[in-house]
């Protein structure tokens, strides 16, 4: 008895009906290759594949598709789908002759064509797709997959297939999209024809690849890419929906019949390996498809396309396009080879060895083209950053009629937005609220000095013009790494919402680069804190009111110059300017026209003993005198300890113990303040009285020993240093008969102090490096010669 067997056209050709013996039927007959590929030795990946053999012995590797396929009816059999050669030629040959057949292909009349909206079809039907889906083995798994069905262009990059910024689709316009789509649906149907007749009549792909290009020669290189994408998209996306579908739709069912479609779930393992070497294919020339547009999208304003950059990124586009659509029409030929193997799918180690080395190309092509990229982008953005920083200087330097063209040209805000949040009422506000005030911008960093802070919030406290003024923290800070973002911005929010009663921006982000640059650059800022003025038509009026407000405090508005000129010349060298209101009792003692002394230094037994002996004459005297203590400049912990033992000792009076840092600090803040206010305005130590007590008391401070100012209430003042205070104090009793009032007590103590001249000397005046002004010639308080300068630098302890 003889048994007959039905061979599949797509496995043979025409259906026909082969006779075997019965005693052969379990014989099985040779399989053909899946798909035509080559079929390999045990190493799928010799390296002797394109070396000379020197022994005819020796077996080669031959591709099982170069040997004539056999056909009936001249209907190409399985085998005879695309014969993608692996000579190494295309991968390792010269370039420059590839690149000159692809660019004698080109003649474009699309230039300015908008692939995106194409290619964002495309990954949405690449994501949708899903390999394999519903099976129980270990395979991939989307876990955006039901929100991919809501927001098919929204992907993190760390999925499988490469996408775009969300923030690129979100503000397209989708009347132009959907104009893009239609104009070019022709031609992707077109060529996605193609792609199925070229894969499946046996055409060699590099052949095959030229033909394709020659097709879409009037199209710009991205239009290439973005076309043929889109065709294999039709092919790859219509495989998987009859895939999916096809166990409860008939149409889907009958379809996948008529195909013959090998089993999925049965193959599952082998073919879970072959479509993830598709999917990492697809994931590269998706890449590279990007990479291309976006190299096309670099505005021309900023970067012309006839640059060195552009230029030379460029001339490897059109080799980057080949092989993107040589990649999609191996992909292609992967899922054509499916068709028609039903339960009999072969898998090949060939297939798999083109696919990766496919890959590898790419992303070679892709580091290349994304290091030009970034480079380019470098350029525009530097250009940009240059445009926007001449707009911001015109903006500034430009006279307004009100301040928010100022204001707005500084934060990274909308009209919706609320850019701005009040520390007193815990709110956010909008840039509005500030219009036609004046606005003194406190510049600082996170690394705000909390004294300063401090002092500034008990100003702004006391302030009587606060509706004419708002004060706005304009914190300067540099973009960093995320995981020290987060430490930054816990310090911003701790400063904003438990230090600043004042307006602060609600975001260090809002604040706009250029407007950085330019405090940097032009109100060179650096790391002191400033206070610039803006006045109500955001011109700059003050760009260093800081020692204003510690002078004066709120009287200083409007914080211009002439404000400034106008106040000092109503005042005087006296305790009032001196100490002003740094401790709430001295406004008090002035009233009682107390005398009152001021001391300083930070030697303790000094101290002792100067107090003791101070309060002693002036108990005998009968002297009604307050002592105040007011520390050193640049307090350490030895200022500390004195402030604890003269609290604890009762020696006299000293600053609250809860803060009493704050007001050292303020006291010589003040000071300095003073001294470079005086210089604001011109004058100088030869010429200005003020300025000369200013000295004298920065000297005294610069020595190791104590010192004191004496007053009487607001009117007469002198002052002395250690070495000459305990001998005068000491030898009260010799000048005693003139202070027959106590009101006399202060005229005479200057008389004695001025009176004494030690034999030696040692004066010393230190000022801070940073202190902008540096007096070229300085006289020594004591003997009226002029002062050696030195340059000191000092590292102290304590």
């Amino acid at each position: 008895m003889e048994r007959r067997e039905f061979v599949p056209a797509s496995r043979a050709g025409l259906p026909r009906i082969t006779e075997k013996p019965a005693a052969s039927a379990s014989a099985a007959a040779p399989k053909p290759a899946a798909g035509g590929l080559m079929q390999y030795a045990p190493d799928p990946i010799a390296k002797h594949v394109d070396e000379p053999d020197h022994n005819p012995s020796t077996p080669k590797l031959v591709p099982a598709a170069a040997a004539p396929a056999a056909s009936v009816g001249g209907v190409p059999t399985r085998g005879q789908t695309l014969r993608r050669d692996r000579d190494r030629h295309f991968f390792s040959s010269d370039d420059n002759a590839l690149s000159k057949q692809i660019v004698a292909t080109h003649a474009p009349d699309f230039e300015d064509l908008d692939a995106r909206p194409v290619l964002a079809i495309v990954e949405d039907i690449l994501h949708l797709a899903k390999p394999l889906h519903g099976t129980q083995t270990q395979l991939h798994k989307d876990p955006l997959e039901d929100r991919a069905l809501h927001q098919p262009s929204l992907y993190h990059h760390d999925e499988k297939l490469h996408s775009t910024h969300s923030d690129e689709r979100l503000y397209r316009d989708p009347e132009h999209e959907s104009d893009i789509v239609k104009l070019l649906a022709y031609p992707i149907n077109k060529i996605s024809c193609e792609i199925i007749c070229k894969c499946s009549g046996g055409g060699e792909s590099h052949s095959v690849t030229m033909e394709l290009l020659k097709s879409l020669s009037s199209y710009a290189w991205d239009a290439k890419v973005v076309i043929t994408f889109a065709a294999f998209a039709i092919n790859y996306g219509e495989f998987w929906l009859v895939e999916h579908l096809h166990t409860k739709d008939p149409l889907a069912k009958n379809i996948a019949a008529l195909k013959d479609l090998p089993d999925l779930m049965t193959n599952a393992g082998e073919l879970q390996k072959k479509f993830e070497a598709v999917l990492g294919l697809l994931n590269a020339a998706l890449k590279v498809s990007h990479c291309i547009i976006e190299f096309k999208e670099l505005p021309p304003l900023y970067i012309s396309r006839e640059s060195p950059e552009i230029t030379a990124a460029t001339a490897h586009i059109p080799t980057a396009v080949y092989w993107i659509i040589r990649s999609l029409l191996v992909c292609s030929s992967t899922l054509l080879s499916l068709i028609g193997t039903g339960a009999e799918y072969l898998s090949s180690t060939a297939e798999s060895w083109e696919i990766l080395s496919l890959t590898h190309k790419l992303q070679v092509i892709m580091e290349h083209l994304q290091t030009q990229l970034r480079l380019c982008k470098g350029l525009v953005e530097k250009k940009k950053e240059e445009d926007a920083y001449v707009t911001f200087v015109r903006i500034i330097e430009s006279a307004h009629i009100d301040n928010m063209k100022v204001l707005r040209a500084m934060f990274r805000s909308k009209e919706d937005q609320r850019p701005l949040y009040d520390g007193t009422r815990k709110i956010n506000e909008r840039l509005e609220a500030l219009r036609l005030k004046y606005v003194l911008l406190l510049i600082s960093d996170l690394d705000l000095p909390h004294e300063e802070l401090n002092v500034l919030h008990m100003i702004y406290n006391q302030q009587a013009m606060r509706h004419e003024y708002e004060v706005l923290w304009f914190p300067i800070v540099d973009p960093i790494s995320s995981s020290q973002g987060q430490l930054q911005d816990s310090v911003f929010y701790d400063l904003r919402n438990n230090h600043m009663p004042w307006y602060s921006v609600d975001h260090h982000s809002l604040v706009e680069p250029v407007a950085i640059r330019y405090i940097r650059d032009v109100w060179k800022f650096v790391h002191t804190p400033m206070l610039v003025v803006l006045d109500p038509q955001g011109k700059p009026s003050n760009l260093d009111a800081l020692p204003m407000m510690w002078i004066w405090g709120s009287t200083a508005f409007p914080f211009t110059k002439a404000r400034e000129s106008a106040l000092w010349s109503e005042s005087t060298w006296n305790i009032d300017l001196l100490a002003d209101a740094i401790d709430p009792r001295i406004p008090d003692w002035i009233r009682e026209q107390k005398v009152i002394c001021l001391y300083g230094g930070e030697d303790i037994d000094w101290i002792r003993k100067f107090t003791l002996t101070a309060r002693s004459v002036a108990r005998d005297l009968k002297v009604d005198m307050e002592m105040l203590y007011v520390g050193k400049r640049n307090p350490r912990d030895k200022v500390r300890r004195c402030h604890e033992i003269i609290d604890r000792e009762k020696l006299s009076h000293v600053f609250s113990v809860a803060d009493y840092y704050d007001y050292v600090w303020y006291f010589w803040v003040r000071l300095w303040s003073m001294w470079n206010s005086k210089r604001h305005i011109g004058m100088t130590v030869d010429s200005d009285r003020i300025m000369q007590e200013i000295m004298d008391v920065l000297t005294f401070d610069s020595s190791d020993q104590g010192w004191a100012v004496f007053s009487r209430g607001n009117y007469e003042i002198t002052k002395g240093n250690g070495e000459k205070l305990l001998p005068v104090l000491d030898n009260y009793q010799d000048w005693a008969y003139q202070v027959d009032h106590p009101d006399k007590f202060v005229t005479v103590l200057d008389e004695q102090l001025r009176g004494l001249h030690p034999e030696h000397h040692c004066n010393r005046l230190i000022l801070p490096g940073h202190a902008g002004y540096i007096p070229e010639r300085v006289v020594c308080s004591e003997c009226g010669k002029t002062m050696d300068k030195y340059v000191m630098y000092r590292c102290c302890t304590d």
